[in-house]
């Protein structure tokens, strides 16, 4: 039986804007088993950004629970939640969200500088997290020396460095050309081979079809959750952007 990984029930997120509550979330329940590839999709204002932040726990939600790997971390404090977020979840953002004078290699440290790694392992995890995303000759560059394939590249390396439950990937294509954006999709089809689940919040419907699972939201609410028939499947010997 597979294990789940995720377990949402019942999931509300409601805003005071002004005067007004805004509902973000009206009742959301959706589970995610171990080395699944899901794709969360749907348009401006259906609620896909605000749940993307509570499960990566950058926010919680006003009602429901909300279980990570066998915790509820639904009613967390803060500090609480950045302790969950460093240990179980490994971020990929659109924008990259790299340090510009940092190196690559200290940019993959950061994550186990949080942690308390000391610096010896530090670097050898982050060493081992750069090579896997076929960045070995670029680990001394910094962002700025690095093409948006490569600075993604980095970003999903310090994603990858704690060996976290879950990859959550916000529009990580959302910032590069069409031929990158395929070797970064390309670069995810071969961290989920190797037995990890990956979560990628998107409105491109291309990037979505890399998914086992798609889950569409509209209006605070799961218009459809489907298994996809037909994934496009990337090459695991990723090239390098």
């Amino acid at each position: 039986m597979a294990q789940a990984l995720i377990s949402n029930s019942n999931i509300t997120k409601t805003y005071q804007v002004g005067n007004q509550e805004v509902r973000a979330l009206a009742g959301v329940s959706l589970d995610i088993n171990k080395n699944e590839y899901v794709a969360i999709m749907g348009p401006s204002g259906s609620g896909k950004s605000t749940l993307m932040n509570i499960l990566g726990c950058l926010d919680t939600p006003t009602g429901g629970s909300y279980v990570l790997n066998g915790t509820d971390v639904s009613k967390m404090a803060d500090d609480q939640l950045a302790e969950v977020r460093n240990k179980e979840i490994g971020f990929v953002f659109q924008t990259f969200n790299l340090l510009p004078r940092y190196s690559a290699l200290d940019n993959v440290c950061l994550p186990l500088i949080y942690a308390g790694v000391h610096k010896k392992e530090r670097i050898e995890k982050a060493t081992a997290a750069l090579t896997s995303v076929d960045l070995t000759d670029r680990m001394s560059h910094k962002p700025n020396e690095l093409s948006g394939g490569q600075r993604q590249r980095v970003a999903v390396a310090r994603a990858l460095v704690n060996t976290p439950s879950l990859i959550l990937a916000d529009e990580p294509t959302g910032n590069l050309d069409s031929k990158t954006s395929i070797d970064i999709m390309n670069l995810f089809e071969d961290i989920y081979s190797k037995g990890n689940t990956i979560i990628v919040v998107t409105h491109e419907k291309d990037i979505a079809q890399y998914a086992r699972r798609i889950v569409r939201l509209r209006d605070g609410l799961i218009e459809s959750d489907e298994i996809n028939p037909h994934p496009t499947l990337g090459k695991s010997n990723h090239s390098a952007a």
